[in-house]
């Protein structure tokens, strides 16, 4: 199952630089996860200081 940013993201980039598929971008407004390419390994949720990331 993959994983999903929610609101609380202020979009500081730290999860993109944990992501090892590269499945993570900056959006509009914050950073959205490429569904099809996340590999569920949970990197990016560990790397966010908002804890903004969790899975969908």
């Amino acid at each position: 199952m993959a994983y999903k940013i929610d609101d609380k993201c202020i979009s500081c980039g730290a999860c993109g630089d944990t992501c090892p598929v590269g499945a993570i971008s900056q959006g509009d407004t914050q950073y959205v996860i490429d569904a099809d390419t996340c590999i569920s390994c949970g990197a990016c949720a560990a790397g966010c200081p908002v804890e903004a990331i969790s899975e969908e």
